[in-house]
């Protein structure tokens, strides 16, 4: 799950399960139907018999599917109708997770079902802590933290999720990089296209784990503002050091050309993390991509024409 291979068919059934022994009087909690979501929670219950109310969201962890809305009121009424709650547990209570808060509107919840929503704890790590407590929570708990851990955990999905695109991408440059002034080499493939496509890889891969990384320490406040930077950065580096020990580029223009598909690329990898970082919102994420993607394809756009007029200049 964490390298994104077939991410999209990682879910389980939507319904009421089972913890243990629970009995009518357990606590129910509500999760999203994402696997690694369902199977974390699980893993934090040992010991506990509880109910766990799983709510269809089309395979979506809860903090995103409350923004998109899957995880929601209506949502979650209706897994309580269709599982009859009420006639399983002699409480009304069920306990939400405090980051599936924006999409379930307790009052309501309570108007149409007559069950109390509890918001728990962010992380599944403190579900026992709070059940002890007698659902209550600590500032701790509530507290989101992102350290440098969990930013890297995301690297491998965003890193795998792109990997079709590079391989056309890295087509694309081969066969371009063929063409010169005299005609068509299949030696110029070799000796201009691999190493070009050498350091896109490389610079690929560095933005897909530097900028999660160094993401607090990275100046801009828009995601992709910042992956730009890193870009900058890494395609310098790699462009000078070619130039220094004298990769066949042709001239300034490939140079050019794929420092500026670096760029891009590394500012895709930073708007890519939008939806798994806790500094945006949803108002934020619209805004971000209505002033930085038309700056992408801009540059992006720029980039193959470089370096596909160097194969001529």
């Amino acid at each position: 799950m964490r390298c994104g291979f077939r991410r999209d068919h990682s879910s389980v059934k939507s319904g009421l399960y089972s913890i243990g022994s629970p009995s009518e009087q357990s606590p129910v909690l509500v999760t999203a139907n994402y696997k690694m979501t369902f199977d974390t929670l699980r893993s934090h219950l040992k010991g506990v018999d509880a109910w766990i109310l799983v709510l269809e969201t089309r395979g979506v962890n809860v903090w995103c599917a409350a923004g998109k809305g899957t995880f929601g009121t209506e949502e979650l009424v209706r897994q309580m109708e269709r599982c009859n709650l009420a006639s399983v547990v002699s409480h009304k209570n069920i306990i939400v997770p405090q980051l599936g808060g924006p999409g379930v509107a307790a009052h309501e919840v309570k108007r149409q079902t007559g069950f109390q929503v509890h918001y728990g704890p962010i992380r599944a790590k403190d579900i026992r802590q709070y059940l002890h407590n007698g659902m209550k929570t600590t500032p701790e708990m509530r507290r989101f933290e992102f350290p440098f851990w969990d930013r890297v955990v995301l690297s491998p999905m965003e890193f795998t999720i792109m990997l079709k695109w590079f391989f056309l991408l890295s087509l694309f440059l081969l066969l371009v990089s063929g063409f010169h002034q005299a005609g068509y080499s299949l030696e110029r493939i070799l000796g201009v296209g691999l190493p070009a496509v050498g350091i896109l890889f490389g610079c690929w891969v560095g933005a897909a784990f530097l900028i999660p990384a160094l993401l607090p320490w990275l100046p801009g406040r828009m995601l992709a503002v910042k992956g730009f930077g890193v870009g900058l950065l890494l395609g310098g580096l790699l462009t000078l050091g070619c130039w220094l020990v004298s990769l066949p580029f042709d001239n300034g223009a490939g140079m050019g050309g794929v420092g500026l598909l670096i760029v891009a690329l590394s500012g895709y990898f930073g708007l890519m993390l939008t939806g798994s970082m806790p500094y945006t919102s949803l108002s934020g994420v619209k805004k971000e991509m209505r002033i930085t993607i038309p700056v992408m394809i801009v540059i992006f756009i720029a980039g193959i024409v470089l370096w596909s007029v160097g194969r001529f200049v």
